[in-house]
């Protein structure tokens, strides 16, 4: 099997084409419910059947899982 090149330099390459899809409002580094096989994560404001028809099922070799957030608003200090 072919080393796999580290995952934060795949997400790095791959973060803009991922943010592109429409309903993505995040990326990162997770790991799978195992406890140890790194994955990309996708934070969706909406976890909907085209949005995850649109998201890979894996990026060069680690798995993408969606994960639904709901809208991503930077925090307001006051």
């Amino acid at each position: 099997m072919a080393t796999k090149r580290d995952i934060n330099l795949v997400l790095r390459d791959h973060d803009k084409e991922l943010m592109a899809i429409p309903g993505v409002v995040g990326v990162f580094v997770g790991v799978l419910p195992d406890g140890k096989t790194p994955c990309l994560k996708v934070m969706a404001a909406k976890k909907t059947r085209e949005l995850q028809r649109r998201v890979p099922k894996s990026v060069e070799g680690y798995p993408v899982v969606v994960e639904e957030t709901g809208p991503i608003r930077p925090l307001e200090f006051h």
